[in-house]
C-alpha cells in the first residue's frame, strides 16, 4: 500500500493547528444564583463542541458564548453531551438541550453519554414531549426529525468517545451515595483538560489528571460550611471537595492551571474561597465564572 506523504503531512499540520478552548457555560450549584447558571462547560476544538453537563440555562449560555465569538456553540450546533452524574442541578437543562436546538434546526441526532440511568431519564423526557415533537415535525414547522433523535450511551470507565479532534476518557469519582459519578479527561492535539464533575477527594481523578494543562474542579468554602447546620456539614463533607482536599489533589496532579467551578460559597466571597485553596496550594488557580474562556 502506497502512502501519500503530502496527505500525511497535511493531516499532521491540521492537528498541530488545533485550537482547544475551555468555555465555562455554568459555574453554579443548586443555589439559585442569578449570576451563575447550572453546571455546564464546553470543550471546543476547531469549531466543534463537546458539552459537559446540562444545568439550567445551558443552551442560552452556549448561545451567549457563540455571540461572543466561540464557534461551535450556536444552538443548532449542540450535538454532543457528556453527563457526569444524574443529580438534578446537572440534568435539569437536559430537555432544553434536547429540544431547543432541535426547534432551531439541528440536523443530526443528539449523542448523549453518561452514567447508568441516563437512558431511563431520556426515555421519560421523550415521552413527556411526544405531542410537542409530533406537532413540530409533522405540522407547519416541518421540523427535521433527525434533530429530535437522541442516542443515549451509558458509559463505563475508559475511552468513551474519539474522533479526529479529541479523545475522551471517563473515570469514576467519589460522590457520596451516587454509585455512578464520573469525571472526564479530554485529550486534544494541543491540550489536556480534566473535569472533576461533582466529587469529594478521589484517587482515580488524581491518576487520570496527572500533568494536565487545565484541571476544572469543584470546591466548597470550609469557612462558609462551618456556619451551616450539622446536616449540611455532614452532606457536603461527604459529597464535595474541601479547599484542603483540592489543594492536596492539585499538589499531586500538578496542572498548569486549576479552574474552580461548582463553587459552594455559603455566604463567603469568591476571593476568600480562592484564598482557602491557596493556603495549601501555590500553583495557578482561578475562580471560574460563567462565560469565562481558557
Amino acid at each position: 500500500m502506497k502512502i501519500n506523504l503530502s496527505i500525511v503531512l497535511l493531516l499532521i499540520a491540521q492537528l498541530s493547528l488545533a485550537q482547544t478552548k475551555l468555555v465555562l457555560l455554568g459555574t453554579g450549584t443548586p443555589f439559585a444564583n442569578p449570576d451563575r447558571s447550572g453546571p455546564a462547560l464546553a470543550i471546543v476544538v476547531n469549531g466543534q463542541s463537546y458539552v459537559v453537563d446540562a444545568g439550567p440555562g445551558v443552551v442560552r449560555r452556549a448561545s451567549s458564548a457563540f455571540a461572543k465569538g466561540i464557534n461551535g456553540l450556536d444552538a443548532y450546533q449542540l450535538k454532543r453531551l457528556f453527563i457526569t452524574q444524574l443529580h438534578s442541578d446537572h440534568t435539569a437543562g437536559l430537555t432544553d438541550f434536547i429540544f431547543t436546538p432541535a426547534v432551531l434546526d439541528r440536523n443530526a441526532p443528539l449523542e448523549i453519554y453518561g452514567p447508568k440511568g441516563l437512558k431511563n431519564m431520556i426515555n421519560h423526557s421523550m415521552k413527556a414531549f411526544k405531542e410537542d415533537m409530533d406537532i413540530r415535525i409533522h405540522g407547519l414547522e416541518f421540523g427535521d426529525a433527525n434533530g429530535y433523535q437522541v442516542k443515549a450511551h451509558e458509559i463505563k470507565p475508559g475511552v468513551i468517545f474519539q474522533d479526529s479532534l479529541i479523545k475522551i476518557i471517563a473515570f469514576k469519582v467519589n460522590h457520596g451515595a451516587w454509585k455512578n459519578a464520573y469525571g472526564y479527561r479530554f485529550e486534544t492535539a494541543d491540550k489536556v483538560i480534566v473535569v472533576s464533575g461533582d466529587c469529594t477527594y478521589s484517587e482515580s481523578l488524581i491518576e487520570n489528571a496527572k500533568d494536565c494543562d487545565i484541571l476544572v474542579h469543584e470546591v466548597f468554602s470550609m469557612t462558609g460550611l462551618e456556619k451551616r447546620e450539622q446536616r449540611w456539614k455532614n452532606y457536603h463533607s461527604t459529597f464535595h471537595t474541601s479547599p484542603a482536599q483540592l489543594a492536596k489533589i492539585a499538589n499531586k496532579v500538578k496542572p498548569k492551571l486549576v479552574v474552580l467551578t461548582h463553587q459552594l460559597f455559603f455566604g463567603t466571597i469568591p476571593e476568600n474561597l480562592l484564598k482557602e485553596v491557596q493556603e495549601n496550594y501555590r500553583g495557578a488557580v482561578v475562580n471560574g465564572n460563567d462565560l469565562d474562556v481558557f
